[in-house]
């Protein structure tokens, strides 16, 4: 996982460039310099409109005693992409869209979770993340039973100094 943020960090901003001057010079550069900033201020206005309504969701979750996994796959993704909006770009901003607006983020939320339940299952071994729950036992590691009772004696390895 290292290696692929390091990749990102060298290669997006490097298409980032590339687009931004490839549609400058289709429109012109004032013009990408415009869209640039309606872009920005957009997903600024969206980011807080989604957010104050992600915050709320998992608020009212956590009220009704409700498990908020939902809530928080949703405050994640729109933490992401408005990171992603508030960068200046088109194509970080084409993420940063899929993952804020309500109608696109149960998809970017499903590839999420198949994601995070695929490396869970091979972090964990054999296990199915959906009905996964910290601290239990999984099937691969069958829990020990054992009613024997072995006797012994604490020996404290440092005597009391008096």
């Amino acid at each position: 996982m290292p290696w692929f943020i390091a990749l990102a960090l060298l290669v997006v901003p490097i298409v980032e460039i590339f687009v931004i001057i490839q549609i400058g010079q289709v429109i012109g550069g004032w013009p990408t310099v415009a869209l640039l900033i309606v872009e920005s201020a957009l997903g600024a206005w969206l980011i807080k409109r989604e957010g104050r309504r992600a915050w709320n969701a998992l608020r009212t979750a956590l009220d009704t005693g409700k498990m908020p996994g939902r809530e928080l796959a949703d405050g994640a993704l729109v933490l992401i992409g408005g990171t992603l909006l508030l960068t200046p770009g088109f194509v970080t901003d084409i993420f940063g869209f899929f993952f804020v607006l309500p109608f696109t983020r149960p998809l970017a939320r499903r590839a999420m979770t198949a994601f995070f339940g695929r490396r869970l299952s091979t972090q964990l071994g054999n296990i199915n993340p959906t009905t996964f729950i910290p601290g239990a036992t999984t099937p691969t590691r069958p829990p020990t039973t054992s009613n024997d009772v072995i006797q012994g004696e604490v020996i404290d390895p440092e005597p009391e100094k008096k």
